[in-house]
């Protein structure tokens, strides 16, 4: 008798993230985590003095995660790597620390999460390469070097975007980044904007809108991440006059 098909089998299932793209993941959902305590430490006191601690903790459990993912990946245990693997238990132990404090002290606790995790990533993906250990996408060569920087000062989370009196601004805090590679990072899908997320630029300003990587932004990274940026080809110089800020800096589209 003919065994019925089983009908999962019928439907495709998404890969797991590679260690570097989890990495990548940890790093995005620090920065949320970051914003929304800037929120919180803005609103004054929270009715919940404990409002932080469900995704402190869960933030905890995913940096572990994120360890054995790298764990898995069996790599030769070079001293760069482990470095990055201390500095990844480093960021568990401290999101859980941040549950036993409050708001002010709790934020200080994973200011550099994002920064630490981006750097970990790098490592990670310079050993998969290294080491032929993982096969990994080949690199989009698509990718300038304009979106190359751009999407790795967003994945640190850096670059936030605000509107006034019918204009855009793009605020970044590293490497420069203009607001006309935004617009083509976003219409290929590749990044996003969450609306009033991030702290605003200055004292009782309004809040900013927060670019992140989409999921196809995430993998476009993780291609590239250990990779140095390729040239810029011809024609794809930004334009001098799209306007960019740099801390808050401000100058006119």
């Amino acid at each position: 008798m003919t065994t019925p098909p089983n009908d999962g089998l019928l439907f495709d299932v998404a890969a797991p993230p590679t260690p570097v793209e989890r990495l990548l993941l940890l790093a995005d959902q620090y920065v949320q985590h970051n914003d929304t305590l800037d929120q919180l430490l803005r609103a004054g006191s929270p009715s919940d003095p404990a409002a932080h601690v469900a995704s402190a903790q869960h933030l905890a459990s995913a940096t572990h995660a994120a360890i054995e993912a790298v764990s898995d990946a069996r790599l030769f245990a070079s001293h760069e790597l482990a470095d990055a693997m201390f500095r990844l238990q480093q960021l568990a132990f401290l999101s859980s620390a941040s549950t036993d404090h409050e708001l002010p002290m709790a934020r200080t606790l994973t200011a550099l999460a994002p920064t630490a995790a981006i750097g970990c990533a790098d490592t990670v993906a310079r050993e998969l390469h290294r080491r032929r250990a993982h096969s990994t996408s080949a690199p989009d060569h698509r990718l300038t070097a304009t979106h190359h920087t751009a999407l790795r000062e967003i994945a640190l989370g850096n670059v936030v975007t605000t509107s006034s009196q019918g204009r855009e601004y793009v605020h970044y805090r590293d490497e420069r980044v203009l607001i006309g590679t935004l617009r083509s990072l976003e219409a290929n899908g590749l990044t996003e904007r969450v609306p009033d997320s991030a702290p605003s630029a200055y004292v009782d300003g309004p809040l900013q809108d927060r670019i992140r990587l989409t999921s196809i932004g995430v993998t476009a990274l993780a291609a590239v991440i250990s990779s140095p940026p390729a040239s810029k080809g011809p024609g794809t110089a930004p334009a001098p006059a799209a306007a960019a800020t740099k801390t808050g800096a401000a100058r006119r589209l």
